[in-house]
C-alpha cells in the first residue's frame, strides 16, 4: 500500500464546521477501518485466553480490545472455536484417592490415615493452616473450608491432615463438682523451686541381686524371652498406707504423697493422656492421693509422638495397638521384666530395716516380689517462718555391686517395648533388633521424643528415691501382629541426674508445681478436692467435690465382678 500523505488526509475530512474524524464508524481510509478512541479509553489485552473461565471474578476489567468503541475489532469467532475451553489440572478438592468425601487421603510422608472425628460424611478434620512455620491447628471440613477455632497443639507440615484427638477424661465430672482453678501449662512451666536431696527416714522390705547377664547384646539365635513371674507386688495410695499414717499423726511433714503420684504432679506440663489425682485437706495436712485403677498406674506407649497411636473398632486388626490396649500390655512387660531381672536367692538379698508393711504371709499364696519402700523428706520451705516440709513413699527394684568399689548400688528397673515400629503410632521408632546395638544414641533420643513424660515420671521417681542407676530394657514383641510374646533385646543403664539432664528435665520446675497446688489447698477449707487433666487441652483444673466421693468406686467394681461370674 503506498504510504498516506497530509494531503490525502485533508482531502478525506467532511466539509462541515466540525474538526477531526467523524463519528460514523463506517468510515474508512484507504479501505482501512477507522474508529475514534478518546484518551480515558482502556486498552484491554491483547490475547485474553481465560476470559471465558473467569467471568470477571477477580474483579479486573475484562474488556477486549477496542470493545466499548466498535464492534469492527471484534475477533469473530467460529463455531468450533466458541466452545473452547483452558484444561485444568488441579484436582476437585472434594474428592478423595478413595473417591468419598468423609474420609482422609495420606499425605506426603505421613504414615497412616485419619478418620473422621465425629464418624459422618464430610465431617470435620483438622487440618494445619499459615505459613512461615506458624502453622496453627485449625479445623477445615472435607471440601476444603475452614470449620473451627485454633487451638491445640502445633504440627509441622506433614501433618496437614491430622484428625482431632477428642479423648474422654479420666474421670467423669459430677454436676455437684464446684471448680475452683484453672491452670494452663504454660503458667506450670514457670514455676520453680529449689530444694535439697532429701532424707531418709525409714526403710521396708527387701532386695534381690540384679542379673547382670541381660545386660550383653543377645545373639538372635538365643534371644531371651520374657517370662512371666508371679510375685506379690503392691500399690497403695497414700492415705491407706499405714506408715505414712503414722508419720501424719507424729506432725513430720504437711505433704504426703507416693512417688507415682507425685512424679505424675511434677511432669504434668509433658503430659498428653488424662489423669486425676485426689487431694485430701485434713487440718494443716494434704495428702495427695489415687482413685482405683486410675489411669496414672498404667503405663503409656507413644504419649508424647507426633503420630500417637488412635483408637481402633473391636475386631480390628489394630485393636492390639490403640492406647489402652498398648498401657496394658506396657504395665504387663514391666511387671514380669522386673521380677525376671532378678537373681532370687534367699542368701543373697538386702534386707531392709523393717519388713515389707503391705504384706501378710497368712493371706497371700505368691512370693514376695524385690522390693524396698525408702519413705524420705524434702524441705520445700519458702522461707524459715514458714516451714512446709513432704514425705513421700519411694520404690526401689533390685541391688548390685559397684564393678570397681564393690559396694552395693540401689537400682531402678523399667522397660520400654516395641509394639511394630511400621504401624500407625510408632512415632518414626526405628527398628530395634537391628539399630539398638549399632544406632542405640538414636534408638534412645527417639524414645526420649515419643515417651517423654513417661521416661521423665521415671527419671523422678529414680532421683527422689536416690537412685544409683535407672535400668532401662528393650522388649520387643516376638510377632508385631500379636501381643502376648515377647523378647527382651538388652537392657542399658543410666545415672538418674544424667539422663534427667539429657531430657532436659528440670526437678526445681516440679517441686514449684507441687508447692502450689499443696497451697491452693491449704488457703480452702478442709476436704476432699480433685486435680483433673483436660482430656483434650493443655490445662489442669482443680474441683471441690464432696467428701463421700469416690468411696463407693471399689463396691461398684466388687459389684460388676459378680454379676460377671454369674
Amino acid at each position: 500500500m503506498a504510504p498516506i500523505s497530509l494531503s490525502d488526509i485533508i482531502s478525506a475530512l467532511p466539509s462541515g464546521d466540525s474538526w477531526g474524524p467523524p463519528t460514523s464508524t463506517e468510515t474508512t481510509l484507504h479501505g482501512v477501518p477507522y474508529a475514534p478512541y478518546s484518551k480515558g479509553d482502556k486498552l484491554g489485552r491483547m490475547a485474553d485466553w481465560t476470559t471465558e473461565g473467569k467471568d470477571g471474578r477477580d474483579g479486573r476489567d475484562q474488556q477486549v480490545y477496542g470493545a466499548g468503541t466498535s464492534s469492527l475489532f471484534a475477533v469473530q469467532l467460529a463455531e468450533d472455536e466458541s466452545t473452547f475451553s483452558v484444561v485444568s489440572n488441579t484436582r476437585d478438592s472434594t474428592k478423595t484417592r478413595f473417591g468419598g468425601r468423609g474420609t482422609f487421603t495420606r499425605g506426603r510422608g505421613q504414615r497412616g490415615r485419619g478418620t473422621d472425628t465425629r464418624g459422618g460424611r464430610g465431617g470435620q478434620f483438622q487440618r494445619v493452616g499459615g505459613r512461615g512455620g506458624q502453622q496453627g491447628y485449625n479445623n477445615y471440613d472435607a471440601r476444603g473450608g475452614r470449620g473451627g477455632a485454633r487451638g491445640g497443639r502445633r504440627f509441622g507440615w506433614k501433618d496437614y491432615d491430622k484428625p482431632q484427638r477428642n479423648r474422654d477424661a479420666s474421670v467423669n465430672i459430677k454436676p455437684d463438682w464446684k471448680m475452683l482453678e484453672e491452670i494452663d501449662f504454660n503458667r506450670l512451666a514457670k514455676l520453680n523451686l529449689d530444694t535439697d536431696d532429701g532424707e531418709d527416714i525409714d526403710s521396708y522390705g527387701f532386695l534381690h541381686y540384679y542379673d547382670r547377664s541381660f545386660d550383653k547384646a543377645p545373639v538372635k539365635t538365643t534371644e531371651r524371652k520374657l517370662t512371666v513371674v508371679d510375685r506379690a507386688a503392691y500399690n497403695v495410695t497414700t492415705s491407706s498406707d499405714p506408715v505414712i499414717q503414722e508419720l501424719a499423726e507424729k506432725d513430720e511433714a504437711t505433704i504426703f504423697a507416693t512417688d507415682s503420684i507425685l512424679s505424675m504432679l511434677m511432669c504434668s506440663p509433658r503430659s498428653v493422656y488424662p489423669w486425676d489425682i485426689v487431694i485430701i485437706r485434713q487440718g494443716n495436712k494434704v495428702f495427695l492421693d489415687k482413685r482405683d485403677n486410675a489411669t496414672l498406674d498404667m503405663v503409656t506407649v507413644n504419649e508424647n509422638a507426633a503420630d500417637a497411636p488412635m483408637d481402633a473398632s473391636e475386631g480390628s486388626k489394630d485393636a492390639i495397638n490403640q492406647p489402652s490396649a498398648l498401657a496394658e500390655e506396657a504395665t504387663y512387660i514391666n511387671h514380669n521384666f522386673a521380677n525376671q531381672v532378678m537373681i532370687e536367692s534367699e542368701n543373697q538379698k538386702v534386707e531392709m530395716t523393717h519388713e515389707n508393711p503391705f504384706y501378710n504371709p497368712s493371706e497371700e499364696t505368691e512370693a514376695l516380689a524385690s522390693k524396698a519402700y525408702k519413705y524420705r523428706r524434702f524441705d520445700l520451705s519458702l522461707n524459715d517462718e514458714d516451714p512446709v516440709h513432704l514425705i513421700v513413699r519411694t520404690e526401689i527394684d533390685a541391688v548390685q555391686k559397684n564393678a570397681i568399689s564393690g559396694e552395693d548400688q540401689f537400682l531402678t528397673v523399667k522397660a520400654l517395648n516395641e509394639f511394630d515400629h511400621k504401624a500407625q503410632g510408632s512415632g518414626g521408632a526405628l527398628d530395634w533388633r537391628t539399630k539398638l546395638v549399632s544406632q542405640r544414641g538414636a534408638v534412645v533420643a527417639t524414645e526420649m521424643k515419643n515417651n517423654s513424660c513417661k521416661l521423665a515420671r521415671w527419671t523422678v521417681q529414680s532421683i527422689m528415691a536416690k537412685a544409683d542407676v535407672m535400668k532401662l530394657g528393650f522388649v520387643s514383641r516376638a510377632n508385631p501382629k500379636t501381643n502376648d510374646r515377647h523378647v527382651i533385646l538388652g537392657v542399658v543403664g543410666w545415672k538418674p541426674r544424667d539422663f534427667a539432664q539429657q531430657m532436659n528435665l528440670q526437678l526445681s520446675n516440679g517441686w514449684g508445681i507441687v508447692r502450689t497446688i499443696a497451697d491452693m489447698c491449704l488457703k480452702r477449707e478442709e476436704g476432699k478436692y480433685v486435680l483433673v487433666k483436660d482430656p483434650n487441652k493443655q490445662i489442669l483444673r482443680l474441683y471441690q467435690v464432696p467428701a463421700e466421693s469416690f468411696e463407693d468406686d471399689g463396691e461398684e467394681i466388687v459389684e460388676e465382678v459378680e454379676e460377671t461370674e454369674e
